[in-house]
C-alpha cells in the first residue's frame, strides 16, 4: 500500500478521477488494484467506467470509492470470444467517442470541476486526457497498450475512412503528463515520457487449499480453469474434452448453459485470482489480466489466439519468455481435442520472478506527481509528440523487423541506408564467400543450387535444425517455437525435396492482367524456399497433438500434412499447421473449393496455410492426384508480405513445385503457374490475375517476362538494356489483393466490359437494321468491329481509339451493384461476387486496362529502340501515366504518391537538369492501394545515390525507411528442384 509519512502526511487528501476503457474486464481489474492503494493512502477515487460494480466493490469497501457509470470508448468490438471485428470496432468508436466528442468534452470538463478533481488517471480512455487538459488538470495514463496502436492496423484493413480516428486518439494522449507503462507493453509513440512499473495484479484472498475445500475438490484432482474474458463462450462442452480425472471450472457460462459433470459453472462475480491459484492450469485467450495473473501465480496457461487484437503478440511473447504458455490450435479447442495441450501444460515450470506490486508502485507515482514531484525528463512539445504519433500510421506496416518482440506490422526498417531489411537469405551470388561453399551436410541427389547464396543458407538452416536439441536458445533469426516445430518435422533418413520461387516486381501491366493485357514482370532477388518430405505415415514424426488426435480417433497411422512457416510471429499468425489429408476428401472425391475456403477460414491465425495446403487440393482436383503418404513441409520466405511483390505467389509456386517433385509429377512451369492461380482464386479466395504466378514460375534473372494474359500466353523474355535499371521502393503501406479496393475495381472493370458488349450489340442491331449504315459508325468494316466488340472476351482487345469513339461517354462513372444486376444479370467474372448494396466505379476501372495495354506495348517497343535520353524519358512517362491511372481507379495511396512525387522532384531538380538525368519515372505496382513503387532510371552510380536520397527523404517525412528491391533471380522453372539426403543423419527419438 501507499504509505503517507513526514510532510506527505500533512498534505490534504487528493481527489483522483480514474477513467476506465470499455474493453474487457482486464482494465477494470488492474484499475481496482491501483485505486485500492490510492484509497488506502487516504485519497478519494472516482472511477468512470462501464464495467459492473461488483468488479470494484468486491475488492474495495470504502466510502472513498465513487462509481460513475459512463462509457466513453468502446475498445474493440468482438464478433465472438476469439475474433475482433475491425471495421465494427472503428464504427463503434466513431459512434461512441467521435460523433458526440464536443458534448463529451463539455460534460467531462464540467464533471471534473464539480468533483474538484486534482488529478486524472486514464486506462486508457483517450478523451479523458483532453478533458483533463481543458479543465486545467494534469493527467497520466496507465496501460500496456494504447488505442492509436490498436486502431492503426484496423484502419489499414478498413481503408482511409477512419484514419482520422488514429490521429485524434494520438493527439488526445499527447496531453497527458507521462505514461506509467505495464509489462508486456506494445509500442506507444504518442507518449514521450514513460515510467515502467511491475505487474499490476489483484491480491489473493484465500489459499489454494481453502478454495478447493469450498469447492469440494481434492488435491489429487487436476483442475483447469476455462477463462475467455468473462463472457459466455457459447461452445458446447463435452465430458470427453478433459483427460480422465480432470475437472474444469468455467468462467462466464450463461445461466441456461448445461455442463457435463466434470465441468463446474462459476458464479459471474466469482473472484478469479483465488480460483486461478487453486487451479493447475488455465485455458483461455490472452489479455493483460489473464497473462499477468497467470505469471504472478505461476499458473501454466494454455492459450488460443485472438484475431486482430494487436496487444496479443507482446503479451504472448512475455508469457512464453517466462515458460508459462502453450498454444492450442483453435480447431482443437472447438472440437474438444484438449488432452495433449493440458498434459503439456503440466510439464511447464513458469519462472516469472519479477515484482507483482505494480498497483502499489503506480499509486505512489500518481500521489507524488499530484503533490508536485517531477518524475519525468523535460518533455518535448505537444506538436512534436503528435507528429511522432502520426508516424504510427506508417510504422504499423508489415515489414520484416529484426526484433522478434515487435510484430512485423509494427516494426521499423531501422537498418542502415542502402542495406536491405529483409531476410539475409535474400543476397544472391554477389557474395562469393558463400557461393564458393557447398552444402556439405547434404548429398545433392538431383539438381543444382545454381550458386544462389539464399539457397545455400536455407540448406544450412535445414542442417542446423537438429542442433536445437543441444542448444535450444540458438535459433538464428527464427523464434524458438518455429525452430522447435521445424526440428520435429523431417525424418533425416529419408529424401527431402527443395524448391525455390522468387517474388516479382510489376514493371508494367499490373491490374490490367485480369483484363487480358500484355504485362512485363521481373522476378526479384528475394525468394521463398520450401522443403518437402513425402513419407509413409508410419515413419512420419508427428507433433504430439496430431498424434493424440489420431489416437483419439482410434485409428492407426494415416496420411497427415504438417507445415511449419518461418516468420509467423512477425505477422502474428500461427507458425504451424497440420491436417489429416482425408479432410480434403468426401468419400473418394476431393471436397469443393468452397468447402476448402470455409475449412481454412475457421481459424484466421492459420488461414495462411491455404496458400500452401491449397496446392495439395488443387493437384487432387485438377490432375486427379491421390496422396497416399504423409507430407511434411517447411516454408521459409524472404519475400516480404504486403509489399505488392507477390509474396503469396512465391509461396504457392515453391510449395507446388516441391510437392510435385517429391511425388514425381512432371508439370511444366506454365501449367504449374495456372494451377497456383487456382489456389489463390478458389482456395484462398483472392481475385488475382495470373501474372504473379507466371513470373515466379517462368521468369529468368535480369529479364522481363512478357506475357499476354489471355489467359497466360508467354511471348518471351525481354532483355533490360545495360544502360537501364529498375528498382522497387516499398511505401510501407500494406497491400493485399484480397482487399476490398482491388476487388471492387476488378468488379468495376468487368461491369464495364459487359456494358460495352451490350452497347456494341445494340449498335450492331441498329447497323444491320439500317442496311449496313449507321451515322455513329462510319469506319469501313464497322459491322465486323461491332460484332467483335459485342462478344468482347477481354477489355484489352478493345483499342483506345475505339473506346474513345464509341463507348467512353456511354459508360457511367459508377453504378450500384443492384442496378447492374437488374439490367445485365452478371458481370461474368468467376472469382468475384457483386455486392448489390455497393456502389462500384465503372468508367475509370474499365478505361485503365484498355490504355494500360497500349502503354505496355509501347514500353516493350521502346526497350529495343536506340539508346537516348528520349528513350528513357518516354519510358518514364509511361510509368507516370500508369500511376495516375491507378489513382483514377481509386487504387492510389498517400505513401506511393509521395514516393512518385519524390522521384519527380529528383528528376526535375537543377542538379539532374544540369548534368545527365538519372531517374525518369515511377509507378505504383501490382494491386495498388499501397505496396511498392517501381522506378526506372539510368544504370549509374548517381542513380543509386538518388534512390538512397529518396529513402532518406521518405523517412524524414513519414518516419518509415523503405525497403529497396534491387536485383533479380531465376524463376522456379529455371531453378528446378533439389533432391537431398542428409550425409550423417542425427539419431532421432
Amino acid at each position: 500500500m501507499v504509505a503517507a509519512s513526514g510532510e506527505e502526511s500533512k498534505k490534504r487528501p487528493l481527489v483522483f478521477a480514474y477513467y476506465v476503457t470499455g474493453h474487457g474486464f482486464g482494465h477494470a481489474t488492474r484499475v481496482v488494484e491501483v485505486a485500492r492503494n490510492l484509497i488506502l493512502a487516504g485519497h478519494d477515487v472516482h472511477v468512470v467506467t462501464g464495467a459492473p460494480d461488483f468488479v470494484f466493490t468486491s475488492e474495495i469497501q470504502s466510502p472513498r470509492l465513487f462509481l460513475r457509470k459512463v462509457l466513453l470508448d468502446c475498445g474493440a468490438v468482438q464478433a465472438d470470444a476469439l475474433t475482433v471485428d475491425r471495421l465494427a470496432s472503428l464504427e463503434k468508436y466513431s459512434e461512441t467517442a467521435v460523433v458526440p466528442r464536443a458534448s463529451i468534452l463539455a460534460t467531462e470538463v464540467e464533471w471534473l470541476k464539480s468533483v474538484k478533481a486534482d488529478f486524472v488517471v486514464s486506462d486508457v480512455v483517450p478523451v479523458a486526457c483532453r478533458a483533463a487538459a481543458d479543465a486545467g488538470i494534469p493527467s497520466v495514463c496507465i496501460t500496456n497498450f494504447s488505442w492509436d496502436f490498436i486502431y492503426a492496423e484496423y484502419v489499414m484493413a478498413a481503408g482511409n475512412h477512419h484514419r482520422s480516428i488514429v490521429w485524434q486518439i494520438a493527439e488526445d494522449y499527447s496531453h497527458c503528463e507521462f505514461l506509467i507503462r505495464l509489462p508486456g507493453y506494445c509500442p506507444m509513440p504518442a507518449f514521450r515520457d514513460i515510467i515502467d512499473v511491475p505487474l499490476v495484479v489483484r491480491r489473493l484472498h484465500k489459499s489454494r487449499k481453502e478454495v478447493r475445500k469450498e469447492l469440494g475438490i481434492g488435491e489429487d484432482v487436476k483442475v483447469v480453469i476455462l477463462n475467455f474474458g468473462g463472457q459466455p463462450a457459447g461452445w458446447k462442452l463435452k465430458e470427453e474434452y478433459l483427460p480422465t480425472g480432470w475437472l474444469c471450472l468455467v468462467c462466464g457460462a450463461s445461466e441456461d448453459q448445461q455442463l457435463p459433470p466434470n465441468f463446474v459453472k462459476l458464479a459471474k462475480d466469482a473472484y478469479t485470482p483465488d480460483l486461478m491459484a487453486a487451479s493447475d492450469c488455465m485455458l483461455g485467450k490472452i489479455g493483460y489480466g489473464t497473462v499477468s495473473e497467470a505469471l504472478a501465480y505461476k499458473l501454466p496457461f494454455v492459450f488460443v489466439r485472438r484475431d486482430y487484437f494487436n496487444e496479443e503478440p507482446f503479451l504472448r511473447n512475455m508469457l512464453e519468455y517466462y515458460q508459462g504458455g502453450v498454444e492450442m490450435i483453435r480447431r482443437d479447442l472447438l472440437t474438444g481435442h484438449w488432452r495433449p495441450y493440458l498434459e503439456r501444460a503440466m510439464t511447464l515450470n513458469p519462472c516469472y520472478e519479477g515484482g507483482i506490486n505494480g498497483g502499489e508502485v503506480a499509486a505512489r507515482i500518481l500521489q507524488d506527481t499530484a503533490y508536485g514531484k517531477n518524475y519525468t525528463l523535460d518533455k518535448l512539445s505537444g506538436p512534436r509528440r503528435l507528429r511522432d504519433a502520426i508516424v504510427l500510421g506508417y510504422q504499423l506496416q508489415r515489414v520484416p523487423g529484426r526484433d522478434l518482440c515487435i510484430p512485423d506490422w509494427y516494426a521499423n526498417a531501422e537498418s542502415e541506408l542502402g542495406l536491405r531489411t529483409g531476410s539475409p537469405t535474400a543476397v544472391t551470388a554477389e557474395n562469393n564467400s558463400l557461393t564458393d561453399s557447398y552444402p556439405q551436410d547434404f548429398e545433392i541427389l538431383h539438381g543444382d543450387f545454381l550458386g544462389l547464396s539464399d539457397t545455400l543458407s536455407f540448406l544450412k538452416s535445414l542442417a542446423g535444425l537438429d542442433a536445437l536439441v543441444d542448444s535450444p536458445t540458438k535459433t538464428g533469426k527464427h523464434t524458438i517455437r518455429e525452430r522447435k516445430a521445424a526440428a520435429g518435422l523431417f525424418n533425416w533418413e529419408e529424401d527431402i525435396f527443395v524448391a525455390r520461387a522468387p517474388g516479382r516486381l510489376d514493371v508494367m501491366g499490373g491490374i490490367a492482367d485480369y483484363s487480358g493485357s500484355l504485362v512485363l514482370q521481373m522476378p526479384i532477388r528475394e525468394a521463398c524456399h520450401v522443403a518437402v518430405q513425402k513419407i509413409h505415415p508410419s515413419k512420419q514424426r508427428l507433433w504430439k497433438h496430431a498424434l493424440a488426435r489420431q489416437q483419439d480417433k482410434g485409428q492407426g497411422p494415416t496420411p497427415v500434412l504438417q507445415i511449419v512457416s518461418y516468420g509467423a510471429e512477425l505477422s502474428n499468425r500461427g507458425p504451424t499447421f497440420d491436417m489429416d489429408l482425408s479432410d480434403f476428401l468426401e468419400g473418394d472425391e476431393p471436397i469443393s473449393y468452397e468447402k476448402a475456403r470455409q475449412y481454412f477460414a475457421r481459424d484466421p491465425s492459420q488461414r495462411w496455410a491455404a496458400y500452401v495446403a491449397g496446392t495439395v487440393l488443387v493437384l487432387m482436383k485438377e490432375l486427379g492426384i491421390r496422396f497416399e503418404n504423409s507430407i511434411s513441409l517447411l516454408v521459409s520466405s524472404a519475400v516480404p508480405e504486403g509489399k505488392g511483390v507477390s509474396s503469396s505467389a512465391s509461396v504457392e509456386v515453391a510449395s507446388m513445385s516441391a510437392i510435385a517433385a517429391s511425388h514425381g509429377l512432371n508439370i511444366s512451369p506454365r501449367e504449374l503457374a495456372l494451377l497456383c492461380q487456382k489456389v489463390e482464386n478458389h482456395v484462398v479466395g483472392a481475385p488475382c490475375g495470373v501474372m504473379d504466378q507466371m513470373t515466379s514460375a517462368c521468369g529468368e534473372a535480369n529479364k522481363l517476362l512478357a506475357m499476354v494474359c489471355q489467359p497466360a500466353e508467354v511471348l518471351g523474355l525481354v532483355d533490360i538494356p545495360g544502360h537501364i535499371r529498375v528498382w522497387g521502393i516499398d511505401s510501407g503501406i500494406r497491400h493485399s489483393v484480397g482487399g476490398a479496393d482491388y476487388g471492387s475495381v476488378r468488379i468495376g472493370a468487368f461491369m464495364g466490359r459487359e456494358i460495352i458488349k451490350s452497347i456494341a450489340s445494340t449498335l450492331l442491331s441498329q447497323f444491320l437494321s439500317n442496311n449496313g449504315s449507321h451515322p455513329d459508325d462510319s469506319e469501313e468494316g464497322g459491322s465486323e468491329l461491332l460484332e467483335a466488340e459485342a462478344s468482347l472476351d477481354y477489355l484489352c482487345n478493345l483499342s483506345p481509339h475505339r473506346h474513345e469513339a464509341m463507348y467512353a461517354k456511354m459508360l457511367p462513372d459508377s453504378l450500384m451493384g443492384e442496378s447492374f444486376v437488374e439490367k445485365y444479370t452478371d458481370h461474368r467474372d468467376p472469382v468475384t461476387t457483386i455486392d448489390k448494396t455497393r456502389n462500384y466505379g465503372v468508367r475509370a476501372a474499365a478505361r485503365h486496362p484498355i490504355y494500360e495495354n497500349f502503354r505496355v506495348k509501347a514500353f516493350k517497343a521502346l526497350l529495343t529502340s536506340a539508346t537516348s535520353d528520349d528513350q528513357l524519358t518516354a519510358l518514364g512517362e509511361l510509368l507516370y501515366q500508369c500511376h495516375y491511372s491507378y489513382s483514377d481507379c481509386g487504387l492510389g495511396s498517400d505513401g506511393t504518391n509521395r514516393l512518385v512525387q519524390l522521384v519527380q522532384e529528383m528528376q526535375h531538380s537543377k542538379a539532374s537538369k544540369s548534368g545527365e538525368g538519372t531517374l525518369y519515372g515511377a509507378k505504383i505496382t501490382g494491386g495498388g492501394s499501397g505496396g511498392t513503387v517501381c522506378v526506372i532510371g539510368r544504370n549509374s552510380l548517381k542513380s543509386s545515390e538518388q534512390i538512397i536520397e529518396i529513402q532518406r527523404r521518405y523517412k524524414a517525412a513519414t518516419g518509415y525507411l523503405p525497403i529497396l528491391f534491387e536485383g533479380s533471380s531465376p524463376g522456379a522453372g529455371k531453378f528446378g528442384y533439389l533432391k537431398i539426403r542428409r550425409r550423417n543423419p542425427p539419431k532421432q527419438n
